[in-house]
């Protein structure tokens, strides 16, 4: 599926004009869907639109003006709305137009303060979100009011308004900030989200306090039962936290012609994974087929210390399809590998005394074995010693064929980033968010904050293909960026990205480019993942898991595929 960054939803917009379809036709779609939608979530649990209260929080932009547009259409059905202006009176043209259409049954709440407030407020030295209702009684019963306890009442009535309105929705509709929201909600906004209510909470777009651009969230964003989105899903909801703020999530037709999107031909793509974005994978085994069309993976992984890692690369290339596998490690590593993985072929490397690889003893071996491999995996388990460093850039340097780096290959590049820059072939780096601070010599929280941008900005100025894995895996080269959805929680267990190498490492031998490689291991990865959690629970499901369900991964792709 296409989706797009909010900057490129803003030029499909402008050129969707330029084609004769208005802004206000736009937003006219919009409310209808908006309206239609409200009907569907109605229809089972509140079928009397008499009796089912539709309260819309709605912002002066043209957010707010989609829900004035849904609120002109609700109201002749017969539902009881309440539109809450959150922000301001309307600014912009058309959702002036659309407020002023708004029929006098529409109950219209001002949810905004005075102008007055900011300075009451630091005068008095008070807080109106303290106030109690008690004390509004008090001030309602006094003769003569001050200025400021005038507007003090005023603005707990305002709040009591909202509030009352809030609490009375059966469905509370957040159309307060769209796409373009940046920085943080007022207080006084996380107040009136965090109102308890019973409602379904639908929002217009984007949850108001998120950020489309990054995935990121304002603290007391909006939290949604469900989100419906205008034109095209916005790539920062592929992400967390945002995409936990988002609910379920629908995509509206608001009526933006196919030929708006040829504006970004040319640009970076964006996509999300889908199982028919998987198309040729995996390849068709004919009657006649032999184990050398689908390809070698050479598995340079593990130590005496770290075993499962290679293990569990090796059984992933072999559960993925690949035709060869071949485990390049220590004897202790080799040893225990080959009960897990007896498929297998084995190339032993000789050892320091703590069990991990050593170079030069292993060189010729190396590039004898690369010479025969379609792909070579190479990283998990391997430790980071002067020798295994060596390995590494031996590897990238000499590899005919596209080389995956995972784990501590990825740390022995972050002490020499110009083993990139040597490379022979593709390379694929599939780091967590850890190991990505790492290569940019930065902090975990500064990559979550700007996974999408980490991911592309990195994959452009190396050439590389980037796998950052995490809830919404991204998969970014220099020409397009993917975010997948399959996964769950349960697979957040040492030895799952160990896997994913070695599936990736199995697309690439059967063919696929390293960007198309990458798309459809983690796609499978995250499948296999979802069938083990469903068969064993998130809490009790274990890495072999995820292995043993890669059966149940390709069939329901094929299934799908199928359909």
């Amino acid at each position: 599926m296409q989706i797009v960054t909010t900057r490129q939803m803003a030029k499909i917009e402008a050129q969707t004009e330029k084609l004769g379809t208005t802004p206000k036709e736009l937003m006219r779609n919009a409310g209808k869907k908006l309206a239609e939608r409200i009907m569907e979530i109605c229809s089972n649990e509140h079928p009397v639109p008499e009796r089912t209260s539709i309260v819309f929080l709605a912002g002066n932009g043209n957010n707010g003006g989609d829900c004035f547009a849904a609120a002109n259409i609700l109201v002749y059905r017969g539902y009881c709305v309440t539109v809450v202006n959150l922000v301001k009176e309307p600014s912009t043209d058309i959702a002036k137009e659309y407020f002023a259409m708004l029929p006098e049954k529409v109950n219209i709440v001002t949810g905004y303060r005075s102008h007055n407030f900011e300075a009451a407020m630091e005068a008095a030295e008070l807080d109106y979100m303290t106030m109690h209702d008690k004390d509004v009684s008090a001030l309602k019963n006094k003769k003569e009011l001050t200025a400021i306890e005038k507007i003090l009442l005023k603005e707990k009535e305002r709040m009591t308004n909202v509030r009352r309105a809030v609490v009375s929705a059966d469905v509370l509709v957040d159309g307060v900030f769209g796409t373009g929201f940046r920085g943080r909600l007022e207080n006084d906004l996380v107040a009136i989200f965090a109102i308890g209510t019973s409602a379904y909470k639908l929002s217009v777009d984007i949850p108001s306090g998120g950020d489309g651009s990054k995935g990121t969230i304002s603290p007391g964003c909006f939290k949604a039962d469900e989100t419906l989105c205008l034109g095209c899903l916005k790539f920062g909801m592929t992400q967390y936290p945002l995409k936990k703020m988002c609910g379920k999530i629908t995509v509206a037709d608001i009526g933006i012609p196919q030929r708006a999107y040829d504006i970004l031909e040319g640009e970076h793509g964006y996509y999300r994974l889908e199982r028919n974005s998987l198309a040729g994978f995996p390849p068709k085994r004919e009657r006649d087929a032999h184990k050398g069309i689908f390809g070698t993976v050479l598995v340079i992984s593990g130590s005496s210390s770290m075993r499962g890692a290679a293990a569990f690369a090796a059984l992933g290339a072999l559960r993925s399809g690949a035709g060869i596998v071949k485990v390049a490690s220590v004897e202790k590593c080799i040893n225990t590998v080959s009960v897990l993985a007896p498929e297998a072929t084995y190339l032993e490397m000789e050892s320091d005394d703590y069990g991990f690889m050593l170079f030069d003893s292993s060189k010729d071996m190396l590039m004898e074995a690369m010479e025969k491999a379609t792909a070579v995996v190479i990283g998990s388990g391997m430790g980071v010693t002067n020798d295994t460093m060596e390995i590494v850039r031996f590897v990238v340097a000499n590899s005919p064929c596209p080389v995956i780096i995972d784990a501590d290959g990825i740390n022995c590049i972050a002490n020499d980033i110009e083993i990139l820059v040597n490379r022979k072939s593709d390379v694929i780096l599939t780091p967590h968010p850890g190991e990505m601070a790492r290569l940019l010599n930065c902090d975990a929280q500064t990559i979550n904050e700007n996974r999408i941008m980490v991911a592309e900005k990195y994959a452009e100025k190396y050439g590389v293909t980037v796998v950052l894995k995490g809830a919404g895996t991204i998969v970014s080269d220099r020409f397009n960026t993917a975010a997948n959805h399959t996964g769950n929680a349960g697979m957040s267990k040492g030895g799952s990205g160990d896997i994913l190498s070695g599936i990736i490492g199995s697309a690439v031998a059967q063919g696929f480019s390293p960007y198309d490689a990458a798309c459809a291991g983690v796609y499978m990865h995250g499948l296999a993942g979802d069938a083990a959690a469903e068969k064993f629970g998130q809490e009790a499901m274990l890495p072999r898991d995820v292995i043993n369900c890669l059966s149940d991964a390709f069939r329901i792709l094929k299934e799908k595929q199928e359909e």
